[in-house]
């Protein structure tokens, strides 16, 4: 493809996903979806046409038509079992989360989210089927299909039919906003390829999934399924991770596996690729099973979710991911302020990291802390970060374009050939890759993000309430955590979780809006 088309439909397709998200229900909304799903991968194909991953696809054209035509039979049977069971959507996206399948030719290969995608489109096919012939509106007549939502809100507090108020409201905004920011940056990026992938890859398919979930209203019983899901899942993760560590062998990470050969000790990765994702899931899954602990009214709830809980912390301690460590007591301290008080919480907080710093200060005697030492302490994410920070002060306001860290890093800064992507702390790539325009986009939604997922949660309400007030602590503690760990870790735009985070916590936010509203 030429730039100007690339361009042109990367501008398109980041317009038709955030669509989905602001338009209402219907045949302009299932038009915008459907054309954001035939686009984001239209573009991945041209934009590596003459890579040796699709140059092998194109010389065997058998086994394309073959990925295609299962491809296709795989969306249409999803799109039927939606269609006829709408709970499962939400279960499906909540399933494939975690799941990267390798793809192998040319001598390169990718992990990609191929079980999300699919998930994605069987659910984008039922909306188009279900609203593309969408009548106006009135009373729906005997027989018609019966709308997304799959149950009633967890509190009846909100009609279903009112519009979102408050950070409700703004969250789509605002997360549109992002989306259409970041594709125009990617347009003069250093490098567009990056961009683009990251617009393709990530940005259209998971605001589809954002859009899907919207419409997806929570009850008691849905809830209790998706803590079911999540924790035998990673249970199941666990089991895999505990036969990597007995049997001192990975399935896949050339890299984790030759570094495990020259450390003391044994990192697993379970299915993941990365052993710092690994662990940021088992810490996300903790912490809501932590929120259904707090809340749960049954002895036998308490003792399986206890269960639950040291099984996930036996798999996450072999990971050796300090950022999941500190993620996990991130979303703990969130629920401790929300379960009894935020100020006895934020002082043990502020008392923990005092001790932390003084523990690192006084550690080898120096008393000091010097910048060679840091980036040792943090596995070469020192000089990450300086660079990051080098980058932003060359272009502080527009930054050297969407997805282009890799390619500034190297090209600015001498003698750099490491395989670096990102400066592996969220805020410092934003700054190094969209300037301060960027930046204030991405501070704005985390604002946004608190304030949908927060209010009413701290001081306002008893520790005991409907079930949604404890599904809100939960999904408000697993964002956080989350944010925690993109501080040190980054991944926040392109973890599918930080999606579907907002999404169910801005659904949750909306059915436990006060109810007066002015008359229509």
């Amino acid at each position: 493809m030429s730039d100007v088309l690339a361009g042109a439909g990367l501008l398109a397709a980041a317009g038709a996903s955030v669509g989905a998200i602001l338009l209402p229900a219907g045949r302009n909304r299932a038009l915008l979806m459907s054309a954001a799903l035939i686009l984001f991968p239209l573009l991945i194909v041209g934009d590596q046409w003459h890579s040796p991953l699709v140059a092998d696809l194109r010389h065997h054209l058998d086994r394309l038509a073959l990925a295609v035509v299962l491809g296709a039979a795989a969306v249409s049977g999803l799109a039927y079992v939606f269609h006829r069971r709408p709970i499962l959507l939400p279960l499906a996206i909540v399933f494939a989360l975690p799941f990267r399948v390798p793809l192998h030719g040319g001598g390169e290969s990718a992990n990609l989210l191929i079980p999300l995608y699919l998930v994605i489109a069987g659910g984008v096919l039922t909306t188009a089927i279900r609203d593309g012939a969408a009548r106006p509106a009135g009373p729906v007549a005997a027989g018609d299909p019966p709308p997304l939502p799959v149950a009633k809100a967890s509190s009846g507090a909100v009609p279903p039919t009112a519009p979102p108020a408050g950070g409700a409201a703004w969250l789509p905004r605002v997360l549109a906003a992002v989306v259409v920011l970041y594709t125009v940056q990617a347009l003069y990026s250093a490098d567009f390829s990056k961009g683009l992938q990251n617009v393709c890859f990530f940005l259209v398919p998971f605001t589809l999934a954002f859009g899907l979930l919207q419409d997806v209203r929570w009850n008691r019983r849905l809830l209790r399924w998706v803590l079911i899901l999540v924790g035998v899942e990673a249970a199941a993760f666990v089991l895999v991770g505990s036969v990597e560590f007995v049997s001192k062998s990975l399935f896949w990470n050339d890299q984790i596996i030759r570094s495990n050969e020259f450390h003391t000790y044994f990192r697993v990765n379970s299915v993941f690729w990365d052993p710092n994702i690994y662990g940021r899931y088992l810490a996300l899954v903790t912490v809501i099973a932590t929120a259904a602990l707090l809340w749960t009214r049954t002895r036998n709830a308490f003792w399986l979710l206890s269960g639950l809980i040291l099984v996930l912390w036996i798999g996450l301690v072999p990971t050796f991911s300090q950022s999941s460590f500190l993620a996990l007591l991130a979303g703990l301290a969130m629920l401790a302020a929300i379960r009894w008080s935020w100020r006895w919480t934020l002082g043990v907080v502020v008392i923990g990291a005092v001790g932390a710093v003084l523990v690192v200060l006084l550690v080898g005697g120096s008393g000091k802390v010097t910048s060679d030492r840091l980036n040792v302490d943090l596995s070469g994410r020192g000089n990450l970060i300086s660079g990051g920070l080098d980058l932003f002060g060359e272009r502080p306001v527009q930054g050297y374009g969407s997805g282009s860290f890799q390619a500034a890093y190297r090209e600015h800064r001498a003698n750099q050939d490491a395989p670096v992507t990102i400066s592996h702390t969220e805020p410092v790539t934003v700054a190094a890759e969209q300037g301060l325009i960027g930046l204030a986009a991405y501070l704005s939604l985390i604002a946004v993000a608190l304030w949908t997922l927060g209010t009413g949660l701290l001081g306002t309400a008893p520790p005991t309430g409907p079930p949604g007030r404890a599904a809100r602590a939960a999904v408000l503690a697993a964002f956080v955590a989350l944010l925690v760990h993109t501080l040190a870790y980054a991944g926040f735009f392109e973890d599918p979780i930080t999606w579907v985070l907002l999404a169910v916590g801005a659904s949750l936010a909306h059915a436990e809006a006060p109810a007066v509203r002015k008359p229509a």
